[in-house]
């Protein structure tokens, strides 16, 4: 039988203020926030009620002296961190931090796809994942997007590595085919060939909201701002990609305006 399909676990955000970035998002996410207790360093988790969604902290200085801006990154579930980025290197990714260990958590890696996507590989502790909320709960992680560099070596890319299936294939006409993806489901994300604006390869993360004027009201309201939206995707969801006040872009997707 096929291995399962590998979804996304986890998400963190790195910042040059950790403390505002906190604030921002309780405000404009509505998530809960509690430190984690990791000896040596503040990691906030961020919660969606009793579900912990993610993690906020500095951005490392090595990392702000390699010029890496404020970002959210995805962690992608695997069975061996070690072995998995290997596999990323060996099909001409890159690991920009080598496999290691989270005492009492589990093990991950910092790596990129062939055209320079950073993500994140994860292997927890715990054999078995949480029940997580219904899909669509607010604060929950509700789309993966990929901008590649180019799409039909991106979807080869990550099908191999992870298992994910194709699903519904949009024409977009200038703007090329957006393709949906799945691990193991439902669609959970879309990939398509990133556009002249984007200056290079990445993901970007959408956060479930209740409706998304609202949400972009909390947004403008604590010094974030709307790059794009609100706009009507098929399906009937209405979505708006943002920045954060020290500059990491997000996204938001909510069932009405």
């Amino acid at each position: 039988m096929p291995s399962p399909a590998s979804p996304f676990v986890w998400y963190e955000l790195m910042t040059t203020d950790a403390a505002a970035a906190e604030a921002f998002y309780r405000q404009a996410i509505g998530w809960q926030t509690a430190d984690a207790g990791m000896p040596g360093m503040k990691y906030t988790i961020l919660s969606a009620g009793e579900t912990g969604v993610g993690g906020l902290m500095a951005l490392p200085d090595e990392a702000a002296a390699r010029g890496v801006p404020p970002n959210w990154t995805g962690y992608v579930g695997v069975a061996d961190v070690d072995a998995m980025a290997e596999r990323v290197r060996g099909a001409g990714g890159a690991v920009h931090h080598p496999p290691e260990d989270i005492p009492g958590v589990g093990r991950f890696a910092v790596v990129a796809d062939p055209q320079g996507a950073v993500f994140c590989l994860f292997k927890g502790n715990m054999d078995e994942q949480p029940p997580q909320p219904a899909a669509g709960t607010p604060g929950t992680i509700g789309w993966h997007e990929l901008y590649a560099g180019d799409l039909d070596a991106a979807w080869a890319f990550y099908s191999a590595m992870f298992g994910w299936t194709k699903a519904e294939a949009i024409d977009m006409g200038e703007m090329g085919i957006y393709q949906l993806f799945g691990a193991g489901g439902d669609a959970i994300g879309g990939m398509m060939k990133r556009p002249p604006q984007v200056p290079q390869a990445c993901w970007l993360y959408y956060v479930n909201v209740d409706a998304i004027d609202a949400a972009i009201g909390r947004v403008k309201a604590g010094g974030g701002q709307v790059v794009s939206g609100p706009m009507e995707v098929p399906g009937g969801s209405w979505i708006a990609q943002c920045m954060d006040p020290q500059g990491a872009m997000f996204a938001m997707v909510a069932p009405k305006r």
